[in-house]
């Protein structure tokens, strides 16, 4: 099928490795099952191309082959029949820009063939599948770069192994800011590229931070290759791939309508390369992501500035990109003081994770889907109860959101030490898992400081939580009070005035934060002034929404009078 007409729009992708994957168990196939199911796919999908019903072939036969040698030990340099066909037709559609049928080998044959044949086991080496390719250069990168993210999945990586990955980035990130990249690849695959290799940095620093147990010849490794995931080259790589993709800039012509990368989804339709601009896009994200592991939350948000989140853009065309780019994004708010943003924010992504999670109950990212959604929930848990906007909050997130923590956000209220360890667990959960980005000191004893950087972080919030449980006291006074005299409100809190305006002025400092504009902005519902010796409170009113709530009330009408037409009167 000709990759120019079909078009690169992946929002409506025909069913059939879906139907192949919920269809029994591999060992029961037969050849005749085998013949009738592919007569039925191509029944229902007769534009399917012969490589594709090839390869569906192949995933059958590989099912009845893969439970009969379950016991063969892993050979790297053995090549079986499914995986030949899987290189061979993906190098293909590479090769044709053909990204309608590499989505589909990637996102669903490679997921098959690892959960059939490699569930314990890594892939066939590079050197093993290099032959059916042509020897490409750039497919082997693709190859290894899909190997090691099944590796890190599936198994523990050695520290060899670790270090061979790096060095198939850097090669495979030098390939395409400096060579001539002629191929379109899914968004879906460019933003597991980022994605993996920001985890790899994050998981080789925790590794390389468990000194503990090391032995002399891990010790050995690490000090010949200093170099390997070290920091500076992981934000090198990123930001490289940014400039050179000249995505501000991009962009930038976008809004004045001089550019159509959103429209496109990032593809290029002229029949030009996507993967160094799409790289460039979501390296924006990586580097938000590394910035909150290194605990740099304002250079983080900095990165993200030409992405306006508050648009649909490519970042949500790819739903672990979505999550992963709101995620850090609030949680970086958060503790930056900006709760109103960071409660926005938390409150439009779970709404739509709680529309859309079930078109992604097939999906190899759907765990992860949903272990960010409680952490969100947990995150969004925090920020209420620090700054209680609940009318920022929708009312089906706000219903899920009693329902998981109503009871705790009840107990977070109080300012004592039950309320001060929900704090700390709820952060401990949710949080990323922040990293030591620095080489352990050889000379001196040994020891772990993989939580170090963890603790640092949670040492900071709690210091913020425990200054803003002290205004508690205040904000409930002046919730009850229009007006109310310093002397007044001195007594009733049992201090003096002068304390009582060290208090004030810590309250409008902790209700306040600057934007990334640099403006000041007010996460307070309840502000006030001083007149004299007077307070006067300024309650922050918002006019309500009413369609909302109609449209809701509509949709259960409807669903009502539904529900009575599909009864049959006696």
């Amino acid at each position: 099928m000709d990759s120019t007409n079909k078009g690169p729009i992946l929002s409506h992708i025909p069913t059939f490795y879906h139907l192949e994957a919920q269809l029994t168990h591999a060992h029961a196939y037969t050849d005749s099952h085998l013949l009738s199911t592919t007569h039925s796919l191509r029944s229902r999908n007769p534009n399917l191309s012969a490589t594709t019903m090839a390869a569906v072939g192949y995933e059958y036969e590989d099912g009845l082959q893969s439970s009969v040698d379950g016991g063969i030990p892993y050979d790297p340099s053995f090549v079986p029949d499914p995986v030949k066909s899987f290189v061979v037709h993906l190098y293909r559609h590479i090769r044709e820009k053909n990204v309608y049928e590499i989505h589909q080998m990637y996102e669903t044959s490679f997921h098959t063939l690892s959960d059939r044949m490699f569930k314990d086991t890594p892939w066939p080496s590079v050197e093993a599948v290099a032959q059916y390719v042509d020897n490409d250069h750039v497919f082997c990168l693709l190859y290894r770069e899909m190997w090691y993210r099944h590796l890190y999945a599936r198994l523990s990586p050695t520290l060899k192994q670790r270090i061979d990955s790096w060095d198939n980035y850097c090669s495979l990130f030098q390939v395409v800011l400096h060579g001539v990249v002629n191929m379109q690849l899914p968004n879906q695959w460019l933003w597991d590229m980022v994605d993996e290799f920001v985890y790899q940095f994050q998981s080789f620093c925790q590794y390389r931070a468990k000194m503990k147990n090391k032995t002399e010849q891990e010790i050995a490794l690490l000090r010949q290759h200093d170099q390997a995931w070290n920091v500076y080259g992981v934000l090198n790589f990123l930001q490289a791939l940014m400039e050179k993709s000249s995505i501000i800039q991009i962009l930038e012509q976008e809004k004045e309508g001089l550019e159509q990368f959103t429209a496109t989804d990032g593809y290029d339709y002229s029949g030009g390369s996507n993967v160094l601009k799409v790289l460039g896009y979501f390296s924006m994200v990586g580097l938000l992501r590394v910035h909150c592991l290194l605990g740099d939350y304002q250079t983080g948000l900095k990165c993200l500035l030409p992405i306006d989140i508050s648009q649909q853009g490519v970042y949500t065309s790819v739903i672990g990109s979505h999550i992963t780019t709101i995620y850090h994004y609030g949680f970086a708010n958060l503790m930056l003081r900006r709760y109103v943003e960071a409660i926005r924010e938390f409150n439009k992504i779970l709404l739509y994770i709680y529309k859309t999670k079930q078109y992604h109950q097939k999906s190899p990212q759907y765990e992860q889907i949903l272990k960010k959604n409680e952490q969100m929930y947990a995150l969004l848990t925090i920020c209420l109860s620090l700054c209680p906007q609940v009318k920022l909050v929708d009312e089906t997130v706000n219903s899920q959101l009693r329902e998981k923590y109503g009871e705790k956000m009840l107990r977070m209220q109080r300012y004592d030490e039950e309320s001060f360890a929900l704090y700390d667990e709820l952060f401990s959960y949710a949080c990323p898992k922040f990293i030591t980005p620095s080489a352990p000191s050889y000379e001196e004893p040994l020891v772990n400081y993989n939580q170090d950087a963890y603790r640092l972080q949670l040492k900071l919030f709690l210091y913020e939580v425990k200054q803003q449980q002290q205004l508690s006291v205040v904000r409930t006074f002046l919730k009850v009070y229009s007006t109310i005299s310093l002397e007044k409100l001195a007594t009733y809190m049992e201090v003096d005035e002068s304390t009582l305006r060290t208090i004030l002025m810590t309250y409008k400092h902790k209700t306040h934060s600057v934007g990334a504009d640099g403006k000041t902005i007010s996460n307070a519902d309840i502000d006030f002034y001083i007149d004299d010796d007077l307070i006067r409170v300024v309650e922050s009113k918002t006019s309500k929404q009413y369609g909302d709530y109609f449209l809701r009330q509509i949709v259960k009408l409807e669903a009502v009078i539904g529900d009575m037409d599909r009864i049959k009167l006696e």
